[in-house]
């Protein structure tokens, strides 16, 4: 097996949903960059010739896991066949918040749920029910938005039409007023907006 370090790098690899450079994993781990390097391509040898379902590639400029070629029309199939399963409560919160402020960062959902959401947002990507808009201008995060098969599924024409939060998420008015105080942070507070508009009636 590679070096002592390599359990480490392994787990934040698991992590990684892009390509991370071996100087970034070398910073983490507190270790050479020239050992890292090493390591890595040592562990993706020691992948190959175990016979993982995985593989480790070094790719635009960095390292990640990828499954091998050859499980992709059994991934394919569990995928679709995923899709038509129902959400769980996890996912549909991660897409309520999605939803109400949108566009947002990974970073922002996983800031309001308290807990990671990397694979709750890649399970409603591949559903299509979010997808990728653009970046933050400022820390270049990925930035998420609903999708048009995600109103034909709620049976909406516009996010105008989205019930307010507090009747459909458990621990509404506290997560509402979570989501209020994360938009006003993304807005100078002139020109800030209530999430949810007063009833009129």
């Amino acid at each position: 097996m590679p070096d002592t370090f390599a359990p480490a790098l392994e787990a934040l690899l698991m992590l990684a949903t892009e390509p991370v450079s071996a100087a970034d994993l070398a910073e983490a781990v507190g270790e050479p960059e020239a050992a890292v390097d090493a390591a890595l391509a040592e562990l993706a040898a020691f992948y190959d010739s175990t016979g993982r379902g995985f593989e480790l590639r070094h790719v635009g400029g960095g390292w990640r896991y990828y499954t091998r070629e050859e499980h992709a029309e059994l991934i394919s199939t569990w995928l679709l066949e995923g899709q038509r399963g129902s959400l769980s409560q996890a996912a549909l919160e991660t897409l309520a918040v999605v939803a109400y402020l949108q566009p947002i960062s990974r970073g922002r959902v996983s800031a309001v749920r308290g807990v990671n959401v990397d694979g709750v947002m890649r399970t409603l990507a591949t559903r299509d029910l979010i997808e990728e808009v653009g970046r933050d201008p400022e820390t270049g995060a990925r930035l998420f938005a609903t999708t048009g098969y995600f109103l034909e599924r709620m049976g909406l024409s516009s996010l105008d039409e989205l019930p307010p939060l507090a009747p459909h998420l458990p621990e509404a008015s506290a997560l509402e007023a979570e989501l209020a105080d994360l938009a006003a942070a993304a807005v100078p507070e002139s020109q800030a907006v209530p999430l949810v508009e007063a009833d009129d009636e």
